[in-house]
């Protein structure tokens, strides 16, 4: 697996959904996050995680300020 560091800045998203044979699971550290897995949305704040495996998701970030979140994947893909 891979552990990653991601920061989002404000306004920043993936606007259309992916899948990739992986497991992820995440953490927010700090600001929020707008997560879809398959179809349905979770606004995440610091402390929220998630897990997903092999869905298509896509994300944005709709605060003002950057979101920080550990994204863990199995297996790596970076």
């Amino acid at each position: 697996f891979e552990i990653v560091r991601s920061v989002f800045g404000p306004g920043a998203e993936m606007a259309r959904p992916i899948t990739r044979a992986t497991e992820e699971a995440g953490y927010v550290v700090s600001g929020t996050l707008d997560l879809w897995i398959v179809k349905r949305m979770f606004h995440l704040l610091p402390g929220d995680s998630f897990r997903f495996s092999r869905e298509p998701y896509r994300w944005r970030n709709p605060g003002d300020e950057p979101c920080i979140a550990i994204w863990v994947i199995a297996p790596p893909v970076y």
